[in-house]
Parts: structure tokens; C-alpha cells; sequence
């Protein structure tokens, strides 16, 4: 997997992250099916995602990108369906999460795969 295609499913993942955590708040403690199922497809595919993205990006940074940006995704949804009131110092925090993101993924540099770390490989 190229670099860019990683940073497209990773990004792809924290998106699916933000869709099984509010999943996970509308199921009533599973007892729900949709939201149950929603949560566990979206999960599923979410942590694929994850689990294939850092196989090009180092893990602390996917992780840290995966979980800034789902959380960001989950609180701006929140506030949308106005289930979470807002206030100016809780969007400047969201902004910050986002800053330091995207910060975080402009200054990492993809690593290797595990197959091309094992060809370059001296004897």
C-alpha cells in the first residue's frame, strides 16, 4: 500500500470510529439491534482500516490521527445533533485536536512495509 492510499484509509478508519462510537451511545447497552450492528460493522472495519494503514504509517502516529480524529468527528457530530451543547473555548479545543493531527501527519515519514524491510535486508 502506497503512503497516500494508507493516509486515505486511515482517515477513512477514524471516520468509521466516529460512526461505531455514536452507535455505541444510541445502542442502550446493546440492546438496541441497529445501533448494535452499526456499531459492530463500524467498528470492524474501523480497526481493519487501522490495523492495514500502519502497516505504511509508524502505529503512534496512526493511532494518535485515528483516535484525534474520530474524537473530533464524534464531538462535531454531537454538537450538530445537538446533543452536546457548544461553546467558543470547546471549538478552539476541537481546533487544537485537528492542528495537532494534522501536524503530527506532516511531519511523519512512512516506514517500510514488512516485506520491503525484509528485502532490503543485508545477508
Amino acid at each position: 500500500m502506497r503512503a497516500r492510499t494508507a493516509w486515505l484509509v486511515l482517515l477513512a478508519s477514524a471516520v468509521l470510529e466516529a460512526v461505531w462510537a455514536t452507535a455505541l451511545g444510541e445502542s442502550a447497552g446493546f440492546l438496541r439491534p441497529l445501533p448494535t450492528v452499526v456499531f459492530a460493522v463500524a467498528a470492524i472495519l474501523s480497526f481493519i482500516g487501522l490495523e492495514r494503514a500502519v502497516q505504511v504509517i509508524p502505529l503512534a502516529t496512526g493511532y494518535a490521527v485515528w483516535t484525534g480524529v474520530g474524537g473530533a468527528l464524534t464531538v462535531v457530530w454531537a454538537l450538530l445533533t445537538g446533543v452536546q451543547p457548544w461553546n467558543p473555548l470547546m471549538l478552539l479545543f476541537l481546533a487544537g485536536i485537528l492542528v495537532a493531527v494534522a501536524g503530527l501527519a506532516l511531519t511523519e515519514r512512512p516506514h517500510a512495509s514488512p516485506a520491503e524491510a525484509t528485502a532490503s535486508a543485508p545477508d
